[in-house]
């Protein structure tokens, strides 16, 4: 069955990134000119997306603002005769048909992404988490989507990472295949480094099916008193195989400050009006 649906949690606190985040959501933290969730968005939109829902709590005003159609600074625009601005304006609130739902208590990834459960419908569904950037020549959701054209079951989007950091994620147990695909056994969510089954990372993309949501149900909090994902996965995995995929990219924690910076950098490196002046000043910084 075609994925035709997205669902993007963005109601988290964004707490590593305070104060910044007392006003501003993390999602809208800008990447050279452009927030981060409008990169997640074009991801969803480039490897075939129709829908995308984002789940939202009542401080992410900013985000649907974002999206939405801006009247006056088209019309300023226009008369200030930089017409050429203009489809950056337009383009932004025509990328995609987006609707929004709250999560009212924030009780987790899994009970945000439970929220979902009506715009979902009896379809499997896309989730990009809303602070994990991906620069790769490939969709990385696009990548997903081909091994769930394979497969035929929830996918989720893997790499390898450092030992010492599998307590920043969930970490699945699985069985090498072909094609950097796994068919996981268990997953545990940020295990301590002597508890890891593997150093193989969940990042921030998933395939799910819609079995998921009678489990979210169910599924009592956990990890931080929260309704962890993980959890309601390991569960499914003992109803149908699932599989993760270990994409091709390089993938970026935007709620983190080095993962910020270090986006920042290389994704104005690739601008051509950037790159010049900005490799000329990293050199003068390094040698200061």
């Amino acid at each position: 069955m075609e994925i035709k649906k997205a669902v993007i949690p963005a109601a988290g606190l964004g707490t590593r990134f305070l104060p910044i985040t007392k006003t501003i959501p993390k999602e809208m933290l800008p990447i050279v000119d452009k927030p981060v969730i409008h990169y997640i968005v074009e991801e969803a939109v480039n490897s075939g997306i129709k829908e995308i829902l984002i789940i939202t709590n009542k401080n992410k005003k900013a985000i649907e603002d974002y999206f939405d159609k801006f009247d006056e600074i088209e019309n300023k625009i226009k008369k200030s005769n930089k017409e050429e601005l203009l489809p950056l304006i337009r383009d932004t609130c025509n990328l995609a048909d987006i609707y929004y739902v709250r999560q009212k208590e924030l009780k987790g990834l899994g009970h945000a992404i439970s929220c979902a459960k009506a715009f979902v419908g009896n379809q499997p569904f896309a989730v990009l988490l809303g602070d994990d950037l991906v620069d790769s020549k490939v969709p990385c959701l696009k990548q997903l989507i081909n091994c769930y054209s394979k497969y035929n079951s929830p996918i989720l989007g893997v790499q390898a990472i450092d030992k010492k950091n599998v307590v920043k994620y969930g970490i699945i147990d699985g069985i090498p295949l072909e094609d950097g695909t796994y068919k996981v056994k268990s997953m545990v969510e940020k295990p301590k480094v002597s508890e890891a089954p593997s150093n193989i990372a969940v990042l921030g993309r998933y395939i799910l099916t819609p079995q998921i949501f009678d489990i979210l149900e169910k599924t009592e909090p956990g990890k931080n008193g929260e309704v962890q994902l993980t959890d309601a996965l390991k569960v499914l995995a003992q109803q149908r195989p699932i599989y993760a995929y270990h994409f091709e990219g390089k993938r970026y924690d935007i709620g983190d400050k080095f993962g910020f910076l270090q986006a920042n950098i290389d994704y104005a490196l690739k601008r051509k009006e950037l790159r010049k002046s900005l490799i000329i000043y990293l050199q003068a910084v390094l040698k200061s």
